[in-house]
């Protein structure tokens, strides 16, 4: 091989390692790149939420399936963000349904794809409903003072519960069942005074007490604690009054 052919043939094969190097490089800034099924559209979510938790596609298929499952349950889906606050204030929740869930949009998406975990969970919201029908049962007429009960879970899978408490029920109950028993004229007459009294009555303090529990029977006995005290705001911290009397119960 004379000296120009011998040049032209490693120019050759140093051009061809050049290129070798640089199709390399770009196969690799492709591979850092996610592929598109990775970048899965995350949905806005109906029905209850605090904050603006969003979940994928699976999950919120799962999440809609979960709900219909626990048609007695109203669920309130949280966002990552809002998790410490709704925790701090989770009797303000209320909910017209027999049990209210708090359940934040992290765990709606690992039950999505983790069978043992959505098990779990399942496992403890089905026991709810018995464990709810249970402690009615157990309350008795008093029950009808219990205006809400509620669930959360923390981040390491347990579950604690509340419920509100409105002392005042009771007695309106009472005033109700009296004057179905009226003839319609004093009917008419207590009907004037009781328009009367109503406007005064808006600015009395509120009767509603939230009491917290690690389990069923915890919240059970808090709750029979406050239904018999008459000095039951006295067993609440300050704040626990505040948000007893700071309800609105048309969320």
């Amino acid at each position: 091989m004379n000296g120009i052919n011998q040049s032209a043939y490693v120019n050759s094969i140093a051009s061809e390692y050049q290129n070798t190097r640089s199709y390399g490089a770009k196969d690799e800034r492709v591979k850092k790149q996610p592929a598109a099924s990775e970048k899965e559209k995350l949905n806005d979510v109906k029905g209850r939420t605090i904050g603006e938790p969003k979940l994928s596609d699976k999950a919120l298929k799962y999440y809609e399936q979960l709900k219909k499952k626990y048609s007695n349950m109203e669920f309130v889906l949280v966002s990552p963000d809002k998790k410490a606050e709704v925790e701090r204030n989770k009797g303000m929740y209320a909910s017209n349904k027999e049990l209210l869930v708090l359940i934040d949009s992290d765990k709606i998406e690992r039950m999505a794809e983790d069978e043992e975990y959505r098990k779990k969970y399942e496992g403890i919201l089905s026991n709810a409903t018995s464990q709810v029908e249970m402690m009615k049962r157990q309350l008795g007429t008093n029950a009808n003072q219990v205006s809400s009960i509620g669930m959360s879970f923390d981040d390491h899978g347990n579950a604690s519960f509340f419920a509100v408490v409105d002392k005042s029920l009771a007695t309106q109950r009472e005033r109700i069942a009296a004057k179905r028993e009226e003839n319609r004229e004093a009917k008419r007459a207590e009907a004037k005074k009781a328009e009367k009294e109503g406007e005064a009555e808006k600015l009395d303090k509120s009767h509603k007490v939230t009491v917290t529990a690690k389990s069923w029977d915890e919240l059970l006995r808090k709750i029979d604690k406050v239904v018999m005290s008459d000095g039951a705001d006295s067993m609440m911290t300050k704040g626990e009054r505040n948000i007893g009397q700071n309800f609105d119960f048309s969320l």
